[in-house]
């Protein structure tokens, strides 16, 4: 066999494998960082890329994730050359936060991240999953210890804006975008637990006895409202018929002098209609009772009754 034959094969074969060693084909919402004799040289976007074997290694990242193992969220750490740039979620496990009134909560958040540049996230941090789930708990620790506890359950949006903002200045120099911050769940102590719920029972019972309060006040109010414009109205009405009363018997007098001739004594006149109103009272007073005791001054009004029998007797005009 010609040596310049197995000369030319032997060089196809390491074209070959040269070739196929430094062909690299990246996968869409992927990146590759290439470093060349142990420096950064250039970013692989996805497609095909050409790399020198031997000279260019791509360089590794360290990725944490949690697998459950016998019913337990387990921390595996990996190296992978292929950056996923795709939105991520970290979904890291509960911890224990402390609220600003000494009560102890358990806290499990998810956290949404995407790596914008993969150059900061391979050399910036020496694990980058790891080193956003410390700064997302210590931060949420921070947060949420500002708080009470009443206050936590209403303040989640507010807590998760806070992170997203510390989130995102650590993840600006880590090549990395924090999209959402989000608390899956609080779980509280039974007894804190069963405190707040007698809490909540009796604050509901104080609120229904205010109400109750409340109601009974304005009827009371609205009772003596009505029970004072009666007894105003009663008064206008017994004002009124008096005054009526008194101008019907001023009438009558003037008429019955009017009637009568000139020489006819106007006291006659007077005691006369006295004994006519004593007569129409007596036998009201006879319903009392089978007897009848009058005071000793009726004796004086009994006289008025003469005047009656005078005044028929008169003459006639």
């Amino acid at each position: 066999m010609d040596i310049t034959f197995i000369i030319a094969v032997i060089l196809t074969v390491v074209v070959v494998v040269f070739v196929a060693k430094g062909l690299m084909i990246v996968q869409q919402s992927e990146a590759v960082v290439i470093e060349r004799l142990g420096s950064y040289n250039k970013t692989l976007s996805p497609g095909v890329n050409w790399i020198i074997p031997i000279i260019d290694k791509p360089r590794s990242i360290k990725v944490r994730r949690y697998r459950a193992i016998r019913g337990e969220n387990v921390a595996i750490v990996q190296e992978e050359t292929r950056i996923d740039r795709r939105e991520t979620v970290l979904d890291f496990p509960g911890q224990s936060v402390v609220t600003a009134d000494n009560v102890s909560v358990n806290v499990n958040g998810a956290l949404y991240f995407q790596v914008i540049d993969p150059e900061r996230a391979v050399y910036q941090t020496e694990n980058l999953i790891q080193a956003i789930e410390i700064l997302a708990k210590t931060s949420l620790r921070s947060e949420m210890g500002k708080m009470e506890l009443d206050k936590l359950f209403e303040s989640r949006q507010e807590i998760n804006d806070k992170l997203q903002v510390v989130m995102d200045e650590a993840g600006n120099k880590w090549g990395v975008k924090v999209t959402r911050v989000e608390i899956q769940d609080i779980i509280i102590p039974a007894e804190v637990e069963d405190a707040m719920r007698k809490q909540m029972a009796a604050e509901r019972e104080r609120r229904a006895l205010v109400l109750r309060a409340s109601g009974e006040r304005e009827a009371a109010i609205a009772k003596a409202e009505g029970e004072k414009r009666s007894s105003i109205l009663v008064a206008e009405g017994s004002k009124e018929a008096a005054i009526l009363m008194a101008e019907g018997q001023r009438k009558a007098i003037d008429e019955v002098l009017s009637a009568a001739n000139e020489q006819l004594d106007p006291q006659l006149m007077i005691g006369y209609l006295l004994g006519l109103e004593y007569l129409k009272t007596l036998p009201e007073i006879g319903k009392e009772g089978d007897r009848i005791f009058l005071p000793f001054e009726a004796s004086s009004v009994l006289g008025a009754v003469g005047s009656i029998e005078s005044l028929l007797n008169m003459p006639k005009k």
